[in-house]
């Protein structure tokens, strides 16, 4: 356990014991984690993002890997982002499909979904075997103001359906992008680019300045995507500054 100061705020700060690194499967990985027990997490999580913290569940943490500065936090300037050519073609794509914003509450649709997009992308990695309760605990909150905004359409035989979900926390620093899941047999529609787009319409319709994706590690496939996205901008662990195309994160020792 260890205290910060930030911007005059005092922390408690946890760190975890080491467990698999979920983004290279032979490292191991520890987080630095905001106490749990802390009343303030609600408001403090503006700032947290602000810190490249990031939400799982109630938790509130960043990588803090003794041999690896990999994870880069990430975010988009709302107000700056031009989409490129092919986002331009994925939003024309997908121009038949609609979205809303509901209150994050699971229904079993959702929750059908959400296994078999990680039956197919995790296969026997653990998430894959996931449950209702596990759907809980990862992506809802108690103290957090989360919504999903749930995108429907003609699905792979043509029959309206339920194509993705965008779980998204609302702050007033911006929204952060916490998971996207969608149906595996709609690759072609590149619902998780489309889901960022309409976040991003989504935050310029509440002059939320920023739209927080996480974490981009420079090599990694599955993080190549957010490279793609303009007025990207990255966390040094002081500053936040513009991310150039020729940016390479710190890899580990």
């Amino acid at each position: 356990m260890a205290s910060m100061s930030a911007s005059s705020i005092e922390l408690r700060l946890f760190q975890s014991t080491p467990h698999p690194c979920g983004y290279w499967p032979l490292r191991t990985a520890r987080d630095l984690v905001i106490d749990p027990d802390d009343p303030r997490l609600e408001k403090l999580y503006p700032h947290g993002l602000g810190w490249g913290f990031r939400r799982s569940g109630n938790l509130l943490y960043r990588p803090q890997c003794p041999d690896c500065q990999a994870c880069v936090p990430v975010r988009i300037d709302c107000e700056r982002f031009v989409p490129n050519r092919s986002q331009r073609r994925c939003l024309k794509r997908n121009a038949d499909l609609r979205w809303q914003i509901i209150y994050a509450q699971r229904s079993d649709e959702q929750l059908a979904l959400y296994q078999r997009y990680l039956a197919a992308r995790h296969p026997g990695g653990g998430m894959d075997k996931h449950t209702a309760a596990d759907y809980d605990r990862f992506l809802l909150g108690d103290w957090s103001q989360t919504r999903f905004m749930e995108i429907r359409g003609p699905d792979h035989a043509g029959n309206d359906a339920l194509l993705a979900v965008a779980v998204t926390d609302v702050t007033v620093a911006g929204l952060s992008a916490v998971y996207t899941y969608y149906d595996p047999r709609s690759q072609a529609r590149a619902l998780g680019t489309y889901a960022i787009l309409q976040q991003l319409q989504w935050a310029r319709s509440r002059q939320l300045p920023h739209l927080y994706l996480g974490y981009w590690i420079a090599g990694h496939a599955k993080m190549a995507y957010k490279r793609g996205f303009s007025a990207l901008q990255a966390y040094d662990g002081q500053h936040w500054t513009p991310l150039p195309d020729d940016r390479q994160a710190p890899q580990s020792a």
